[in-house]
């Protein structure tokens, strides 16, 4: 497995080609557009990775809540898998929800068929599903994929009640608490975040068992936010796999996610989405410029009268 703390990691196999690094993702399709796998395509692009989406299932939802999810057979995971791995060669997976223990098996067996190859896990809140199909699931995760698993990427709440079910201190545990349960199954590295400050601040560790890596803290903002998780997850992914050392990619990675936020939308009538793309919009300067040359050039669309 390739050593994340290395700044030299991934030089040989990324510099030598002109190409963007190569993530295989796991995920579910979300037509809210706030997390899934549109959320891991425009976040792994921001930063410069081509994603090979496997599609392992659908939601249903919309910006406010999940209602369902429909997950695929876990033979049509495999094949999507295999045979985009047998045509191009990928620096890292990320696996976000997949939806059954079948498919978290499936991934299991992908991992371990490319030893060499980091992972990323991201452990979403689960809390709108059944209480059998969460046991379900996140028993096969704990037992299949943490023991394949590099990095892995959850909220403070999330992971302390996977991972930490019988807690009984008198403080929330820490990010080393969580890194070193994690740990027991495998887990060298985990992102732990949204951990409450006081003074409305949050924190998040980057820790292993014996120390802390990284630690940035940001104001918490006034709304809630919908694909926090799978972009952060999704950018970090696309960092290692150009080559970044864990560090100083969990830094970049979660300034990005902190500026998705900070320019975060609301669509519908639900939650405020990251705005992944923040980067590509004007600047106040550019605006005022665009909107004199809208004045003298007519750009309208034809009526939508096109014969069949």
């Amino acid at each position: 497995m390739s050593d994340l703390n290395d700044p030299n990691a991934g030089e040989d196999s990324v510099e030598d080609t002109a190409n963007p690094p190569c993530v295989l993702v796991f995920n579910a399709s979300d037509p809210s557009g706030a997390g899934g796998l549109a959320c891991d395509a425009v976040a792994m692009a921001s930063v410069g990775a081509h994603m090979l989406p496997v599609v392992t299932g659908a939601y249903a939802r919309d910006t406010a809540e999940i209602f369902d999810h429909f997950p695929f057979d876990e033979d049509a995971v495999a094949e999507q898998a295999r045979t985009v791995l047998e045509d191009v060669e990928v620096q890292l997976i990320k696996v976000g929800f997949v939806g059954t223990p079948e498919n978290l098996s499936t991934v299991a067996e992908t991992a371990t068929d490319y030893p060499d190859v980091p992972v990323v896990a991201y452990m979403p809140n689960l809390s709108w599903w059944e209480d059998t199909q969460i046991e379900a699931y996140l028993d096969a995760f704990r037992e299949l994929v943490l023991p394949q698993t590099t990095v892995l990427v959850g909220n403070h709440s999330t992971l302390w009640r996977w991972l930490l079910p019988d807690w009984a201190g008198e403080r929330p545990p820490s990010a080393r608490d969580i890194a070193r349960a994690a740990n027991e199954f495998g887990v060298p590295y985990t992102l732990v975040t949204g951990m409450v400050l006081p003074e409305q601040y949050i924190d998040n560790v980057l820790a292993s068992p014996q120390t802390v890596l990284a630690s940035e803290k940001y104001e918490r903002l006034d709304a809630i936010f919908a694909g926090a998780g799978d972009t952060l997850s999704g950018a970090l992914a696309a960092l290692l796999a150009s080559g970044t050392d864990l560090a100083a990619a969990t830094i970049e990675a979660l300034s990005y996610m902190d500026r998705c936020l900070d320019a975060g939308f609301r669509p519908g009538m639900g939650h405020v989405l990251p705005d992944r793309l923040f980067w590509a919009q004007p600047e106040d300067d550019d605006e005022d410029d665009a909107d004199d040359d809208a004045a003298t050039i007519d750009l309208a669309l034809p009526p939508h009268d096109t014969r069949h």
